[in-house]
């Protein structure tokens, strides 16, 4: 919002001189801090940003992301033993698995996924909209919440960590 004032000035008679008691224009490096805040922001409150990730714990979750981009359980070859799945992956068609790793079942992926205390990290779509296959397989002890406080260790299938 702008006022008005007119003050005298010798021979030149009234002139007229805005003054803003608006802020001024944010600077390029500000904004990008404003929009990085705004998205830190909708993520902390639930919501999902394009191109933002989450962390889950929860079977039916991950299932059902992972099969809709055509991935299936995996463990990488030579990794396991006779009771040991080994290290767990999931596989996507048309990637660089086909060598070095081996099909298990959901129930042996998910079982070795509780058993080592596991969530995902995943991305729904990249920032331009797309399908994103990213993924993560982390420690539950390193995930924290959106309210900064660890999240759940143990089987908390029906959880999703945020």
């Amino acid at each position: 919002m702008a006022t008005t004032k007119k003050r005298a000035s010798g021979s030149s008679g009234a002139r007229t001189t805005a003054k803003s008691r608006s802020k001024p224009a944010a600077s390029a490096k500000s904004k990008s801090s404003n929009s990085a805040r705004s998205s830190s922001t909708a993520a902390a409150a639930g919501r999902r940003t394009a191109g933002s990730s989450h962390t889950t714990t929860n079977h039916q979750e991950i299932r059902r992301w992972a099969e809709e981009r055509g991935a299936k359980p995996a463990c990488v070859k030579g990794t396991g033993g006779q009771r040991d799945t080994g290290m767990i992956r999931l596989d996507f068609p048309g990637y660089s698995g086909a060598d070095s790793l081996e099909e298990i079942t959901w129930d042996e992926f998910f079982q070795a996924f509780d058993e080592n205390n596991l969530a995902l990290v995943v991305q729904a779509e990249t920032k331009s909209g797309q399908k994103s296959n990213f993924n993560k397989l982390v420690s539950r002890d390193n995930v924290t919440s959106a309210r900064g406080g660890r999240t759940r260790t143990g089987k908390d299938h029906g959880r999703t960590a945020r």
